[in-house]
């Protein structure tokens, strides 16, 4: 363990030393000092560069602030601008001074070091145009605008600027935003309030804990559920299912304060069962059935065109759900998962029928199964039923489904969690073996 312990230090050692020597620009700068110079000089041959720039874009000279930049430097103000120099840069500085003729730089304080020199400035003027202001057409409204920006210089050249600009005040000086305390923003924050509460994080309900180590979050439309598996091995949390898109931000809420979503693991590949997973950032797994559903239609291969089958009314509901609530479309696989796989203290079962490829979650400790969509507790219009065959036309194969069912009632669960709504508890081997013979 002593040994173990030791290499992960090295190991982190080296991380923290590489994280230190990546500047954020992605331009990497020298390891040392360039030969017979000392830093001191080379810190205000840096400041020097750093000052004549912000003085020729003071004076409004944009054809002086492009000579002092490298062929192929990057001015990148963050949430702006991202453009290459000379001509990136020219029309950035060129379009500042179009929107603002009479423009005023002025450097409030410089930090420097090395080849690297921070500068915190004020530019001031009168939105006056012709030019606009990321899309935003002249206002005729006076400006402040105040930020920091960190170059880097090198043989009296700037090869790389990143950027940061206070946005939100000068929106609210040109308009755009509604001025800090004023009525108009109480009404526009109600009203984004209220978005959210519908879209947002309170589309679902808060993270609650099912089973030691397991938690349920639950969206509104169609009462999907994601469940969140504590994984000692990877640290944070492994989700399995990935609920509708709706429900992304309050996953990912959930998963964060749980240590993080290390993984996803899809039950199926239902749009209404996939929606999440797109927006994570983190690898994907499901059975080999299910990675053309899952990297393709979401099971609107083998669905009747139109959902046609469901009533009228119905039918109208879901194609919307589908479209707006649910799916967030196509998501990669990274690998896949079959019975008998070990998952965060789980085993692997299959439960095909109702997807090509359903895969369940069983714990033998506490006899907990997590099975996706291998029954209902809702009907169709989301009203709540006892355990029931899911509907046929969302099945790939309703006989196979049934046979699933059963195979579960078999194992004896304690509880039992779907992909939708409430659980199987109390005498679930009766219960289940009961839904297997329903329609």
């Amino acid at each position: 363990m002593a040994d173990e312990g030791s290499d992960k230090s090295r190991a982190a050692a080296k991380v923290q030393e590489a994280a230190a020597n990546i500047h954020p620009s992605g331009v990497q700068p020298p390891r040392s000092t360039p030969k017979g110079t000392d830093k001191q000089t080379l810190g205000k041959d840096t400041e020097a560069v750093a000052r004549r720039y912000f003085e020729a874009i003071g004076a409004r000279d944009v054809e002086a602030a492009v000579a002092l930049w490298a062929e192929g430097g990057r001015e990148h103000v963050r949430g702006q601008v991202d453009v290459l120099a000379p001509e990136g840069v020219r029309e950035f500085i060129g379009g500042l001074i179009e929107a603002m003729p009479d423009m005023k730089m002025e450097v409030i304080e410089t930090t420097t070091e090395g080849e690297r020199c921070a500068v915190r400035w004020t530019i001031t003027g009168t939105f006056a145009g012709p030019g606009a202001l990321n899309g935003v057409q002249a206002t005729g409204s006076p400006l402040k605008l105040e930020g920091v920006d960190v170059l880097t210089v090198r043989n009296g050249k700037v090869q790389a600027n990143d950027a940061f600009a206070d946005g939100l005040t000068v929106a609210r000086q040109i308009g755009l935003m509604p001025t800090q305390g004023s009525a108009a923003e109480q009404r526009l924050m109600g009203a984004f309030n209220v978005k959210t509460k519908v879209t947002g994080m309170s589309s679902a309900q808060d993270a609650r804990l099912v089973a030691e180590g397991v938690w349920v979050v639950q969206g509104h439309l169609g009462h999907c559920n994601v469940y969140l598996i504590e994984d000692t091995e990877l640290g944070g949390v492994t989700l399995y299912d990935a609920g509708s898109r709706l429900m992304t931000n309050s996953v990912a809420a959930a998963g964060a304060k749980l240590g993080g979503i290390k993984r996803v693991v899809l039950g199926h590949a239902h749009t209404d069962h996939r929606g999440v997973a797109p927006a994570l950032g983190v690898p994907v797994l499901c059975h080999p059935d299910e990675r053309e559903d899952a990297e393709g239609s979401g099971g609107f291969r083998y669905w009747p065109a139109g959902l046609a089958g469901l009533p009228a009314g119905q039918r109208q509901v879901h194609r919307a759900l589908h479209r707006y609530a649910w799916d967030a479309g196509p998501v990669r696989i990274a690998g896949t998962v079959s019975e008998g796989d070990e998952i965060a203290g789980f085993r692997v079962i299959d439960l095909p029928g109702h997807a090509p490829g359903l895969i369940g979650l069983w714990r033998e400790s506490d006899r907990l199964a997590l099975v996706s969509d291998c029954f209902y507790t809702i009907d169709l219009w989301a009203r709540s039923r006892p355990p029931h065959v899911p509907d046929r036309i969302y099945n790939y194969d309703t006989g196979q489904a049934k046979a699933s069912i059963r195979k579960l009632a078999e194992m004896e669960p304690a509880a039992a969690w779907p992909g939708h709504a409430k659980p199987v508890t109390g005498d679930v081997r009766t219960q289940l073996l009961k839904a297997a013979e329903t329609m």
